[in-house]
């Protein structure tokens, strides 16, 4: 799913109003109807809501959804600034058509002080996407009002006060919102956790946009959806043996994180690798060979650290989880680098082992893969003021160094060389856990080896860790779930996966 700036989106509205053709106003209404349709369909405990309208689109949007939603039977009042009533031409189609309903009060932002039931549905159309200012005056007290309520907030568009393509000053006052219900694509601060905080669960509203203009307009951004993995995946063949599958070799595990090389070699297991090599000192071997029986064990040190890892032809190797960054340790892996060529992944210690040394970090082979949570890419690359800065300089690192950066963090993000990023939006805060990267890395190991592209493994890699993620959450509860437990659902994702893939006659 790609994902359009501001200017973008008011654009694909346009293009859709010139060639359906369809009136601004019917899309406002096209828009309104999809927001009701959600609210009546996950609000039926509830018969009051507030809407609070602003002067442009996004209030002409609250005031169609507010008429839509007191004709369904709710005790329905608007909220809006009285003392400033020169509304946009299609808010104020929408807010002379409330004049028909006597039962819709229509109040001042300031008699919002009087309803604190939390059987209201707050609802904010306040301001929309055009939004080039942080909020000062009547808005912004309104603003603070409503986020020191317990009610339920739904944001129309995007939560009032945020930009949709970049951050917010420090001081800004912007809506909590507990639910986003946002038109046709996803905004980009939605995806970044200094501004994603405020949106609650984003919910993406298809309003039939021309599909024509969505085709036709480039980006850089998208979102990882089922549809870009479905148009990548590879079943499994019925004619293929193991050696169609690849070699993953996991190189990783030190004296008390042996833990994490199994876990790591686990999850390449269970992603599908035909081989699966693991190299561990000799302290792991009981613990590997006795977790993973389907793995072979090579012996990368006589005891408690790595202090070789060898070169087996035709292995795709991820290197890192667990590995420790003791100093034989540390001379093996960049003595591997200097005789390598191949692309390969990289994690955990082996990336804090690079980033002691700038010029290590040249010896990384194209096309390889990185997976550095926000103080490892930091180690790597430098401090940056925010995470929309922090992904800047990994695009530029991404095409100078001519690597993938898979940047981890809520949602994380996976850059190309080519200056592309994809977002992913499967997965939840049970990932926010010891060992999670380690699966990860096994994930996209097995990945490549497999015949997947580097930006292939990487943005399947990511979506499948989420998506198992997501199953084992609903199974153990965020708190309660182990990364073993996301291992074990892979299974699940796969089959779901192929389910979608097959043909049905």
């Amino acid at each position: 799913m790609k994902i359009f700036n501001s200017h973008q989106v008011r654009s694909a509205d346009r293009y859709t109003i010139d060639h359906e053709p369809v009136s601004s106003i019917e899309l406002m209404e096209r828009a309104a109807t999809a927001s009701v349709e959600w609210i009546l369909k996950h609000s039926k405990s509830y018969e009051k809501v507030a809407v609070f309208c602003g002067n442009g689109n996004n209030g002409g949007d609250g005031f169609a959804i507010a008429r839509m939603l007191y004709l369904k039977g709710f005790d329905v009042n608007v909220f809006i600034d009285k003392s400033n009533t020169q509304f946009s031409n299609d808010a104020l189609v929408n807010f002379l058509r409330l004049k028909d309903f006597s039962g819709i009060s229509i109040k001042d932002f300031e008699e919002a002080k009087d309803d604190n039931s939390e059987q209201t549905i707050l609802i904010d159309a306040i301001f929309g996407t055009g939004l080039l200012r942080k909020l000062e005056g009547k808005h912004k007290d309104v603003i603070e009002l409503l986020n020191k309520r317990k009610q339920v907030k739904i944001s129309i568009d995007i939560p009032s006060g945020l930009f949709a393509d970049k951050i917010s000053e420090e001081d800004s006052t912007v809506l909590q919102s507990d639910f986003t219900l946002s038109f046709q694509f996803w905004k980009k601060s939605f995806l970044h956790p200094e501004t994603g905080k405020y949106t609650g669960k984003v919910i993406i509203l298809d309003i039939n946009l021309s599909k024509e203009y969505i085709q036709n307009t480039e980006t850089h951004d998208f979102v990882i959806s089922d549809e870009i993995v479905q148009s990548f995946f590879k079943p499994r063949l019925d004619f293929s043996h193991k050696g169609t599958y690849g070699k993953v070799i996991i190189a990783g595990g030190s004296y008390g994180k042996i833990g994490a090389a199994v876990m790591a070699t686990k999850s390449a297991l269970r992603t599908g690798a035909g081989l699966t090599f693991s190299i561990v000192p000799q302290c792991g071997y009981e613990t590997l060979q006795g977790s993973c029986p389907e793995a072979m064990f090579i012996e990368g040190g006589d005891d408690r650290y790595i202090d070789n890892i060898k070169t087996e032809e035709g292995a795709v190797y991820g290197i890192g989880p667990g590995l420790g960054t003791e100093p034989v340790t540390e001379e093996a892996f960049v003595q591997f680098l200097r005789g390598y060529s191949k692309p390969l992944v990289i994690d955990a210690d082996a990336l804090n082992i690079l980033s002691k040394d700038q010029e290590r970090i040249r010896l990384l082979p194209e096309s390889s893969i990185i997976t550095p949570h926000p103080k490892e890419f930091e180690r790597l690359f430098g401090d940056s003021a925010n995470s929309f800065e922090r992904l800047e300089l990994a695009r530029s690192k991404s095409r100078e160094l001519n690597i993938c950066i898979v940047l981890k963090d809520h949602h994380t993000q996976v850059i190309t060389p080519d200056g592309k990023v994809y977002y992913n939006v499967t997965g939840n805060a049970g990932l926010a856990k010891g060992g999670s990267g380690d699966i990860l890395t096994g994930i996209i190991t097995s990945l490549l080896a497999q015949g997947y592209s580097e930006k292939e493994a990487a943005v399947f890699g990511v979506w499948l860790h989420g998506k198992a993620a997501d199953y084992a959450a609903d199974k153990k509860s965020e708190e309660s779930m182990l990364p073993t437990d996301v291992i074990e659902e892979l299974g699940t994702v796969f089959k779901e996966v192929n389910k979608k893939t097959s043909i049905k006659l």
